[in-house]
């Protein structure tokens, strides 16, 4: 796995954007890909993702062993969700640090959560998911999705150490078919994964990110 390059680091709001304009695609409408609900929003924004994100995860799907299938938890967060989220991090970071100064604060809330500004989700690239049985039955990851700092432990980082057998083999697994397929992993998160965004870019080496953020229409889909 790549060095750890936070999405607080400032070298990830610099990269420059050129939104190339992929639509936003449903994948409860894609039978290849499978989509659990615990995250159900109202629009169905939490099943959309950016047309190559979807092709990518067709084919790192096909590249699982017989009888696993990926399980997508959540794609495209609006941006007001996402700062609902980073906020509560936060403040859930400075309660148990009383003493940290509000840039510590923001910074640590940024190994788990993205800030706004530059957040993958946010711009349909970045899709929260785990590996199920065929049957639907969630394969043993180490650490539950999105089980993160301050209530839980560092069972979270991709490359964590405090996780059994099993759970190693089946996050290599995971691992394997993602990275073959151009995703790149945020290491505190080992379901976290993206593709075409700033963070996508400053992991693997482009000069720019392919999506900016992107909104999406109650009538259809609409990136802007």
């Amino acid at each position: 796995m790549p060095p750890f390059v936070s999405l607080s680091d400032p070298r990830v709001a610099a990269l420059p954007v050129r939104e190339c304009d992929e639509p936003l695609v449903d994948l409860r409408g894609i039978p290849a890909i499978r989509v659990d609900g615990r995250l159900a929003d109202g629009l169905g924004a939490y099943a959309h993702v950016r047309l190559s994100v979807a092709d990518r995860l067709i084919a790192a799907q096909r590249l699982l062993p017989g009888g696993l299938r990926l399980l997508v938890v959540e794609g495209f967060r609006p941006k007001a969700v996402q700062e609902r989220y980073f906020a509560s991090i936060a403040s859930r970071i400075a309660l148990a640090n009383a003493d940290w100064s509000i840039d510590r604060v923001r910074a640590e809330a940024a190994t788990f959560v993205s800030p706004p500004g530059v957040a993958p989700h946010v711009t349909g690239g970045a899709v929260d998911l785990t590996l199920c049985s065929a049957d639907g039955a969630e394969l043993p990851m180490g650490s539950e999705v999105n089980a993160t700092p301050p209530e839980h432990g560092t069972e979270c980082f991709t490359a964590s150490t405090l996780i059994g057998t099993e759970a190693r083999a089946n996050r290599r697994t995971l691992i394997d078919a993602m990275s073959t397929t151009g995703f790149a992993n945020y290491p505190s998160e080992w379901w976290h994964w993206s593709y075409g965004d700033r963070y996508w870019a400053i992991v693997t080496g482009p000069a720019h990110a392919r999506y900016g953020p992107a909104t999406l229409d109650p009538a259809g889909t609409d990136v802007s």
